[in-house]
């Protein structure tokens, strides 16, 4: 081999070295992002730069992977689905209980999935492993709930509190917890009249 096509190969090597790490890092940060979504980009605008989030966001995998989360019964499921229709009815009496149900519902079912509920931020932490697309909503009714205990919340937004609370409950439940109106189907659709 010439002192020429050494030095090429060597060239070579050293590039394919250097890439290496770098396709690495970008799969890793691709995973978090697809795994985390707008947590990911919520957590990267907090940190002081895009490592220590990520950093972060794999220590929450990791104390994510040491809990023992449990499914619920079909029994436990119903009850937890009645107990939100009792909420969304309780609505229109007395909004701001209601609220609050909701936020003490959404903490029981948090805790009897296996979550720990020491503090709202731990919460947080390891919701945003599998459940960080609804987090928006839980960050969202809590602050709305906040205000409430503090009397500043507004009917409005005591209803939106409970329709943030639903996408999470909904979320933690594993499916949609009360269908609403708009989701029943209309006797006068196609998929109802009968074939002749």
């Amino acid at each position: 081999m010439s002192p020429i096509e050494v030095a090429l190969i060597v060239l070579v090597v050293l590039a394919v070295a250097a890439a290496v790490p770098a396709i690495w890092v970008a799969s890793r940060r691709r995973a978090l992002r697809s795994r985390f979504g707008p947590e990911y980009d919520r957590l990267v605008a907090e940190q002081q730069s895009r490592t220590a989030a990520e950093r972060e966001l794999r220590e929450r995998e990791r104390r994510h992977a040491e809990l023992t989360l449990t499914p619920l019964t079909a029994d436990a499921r119903r009850q937890y689905a009645a107990d939100w229709e009792e909420i969304q009815a309780q609505f229109v009496d007395s909004p701001a209980a209601a609220v609050g149900a909701a936020d003490e519902l959404v903490t029981r079912l948090i805790a009897e999935r296996g979550y720990p509920i020491g503090g709202y931020d731990d919460q947080l932490a390891h919701l945003s492993v599998e459940h960080a697309r609804t987090l928006t909503h839980y960050r969202d009714a809590h602050e709305i709930h906040l205000r409430n205990e503090r009397g500043e919340a507004s009917t409005e937004q005591l209803r939106q509190a409970v329709v943030h609370y639903r996408e999470l409950f909904a979320d933690l439940l594993g499916e949609d917890p009360v269908r609403q109106p708009s989701d029943e189907p209309r006797p006068d659709t196609p998929q109802d009249v009968p074939s002749r």
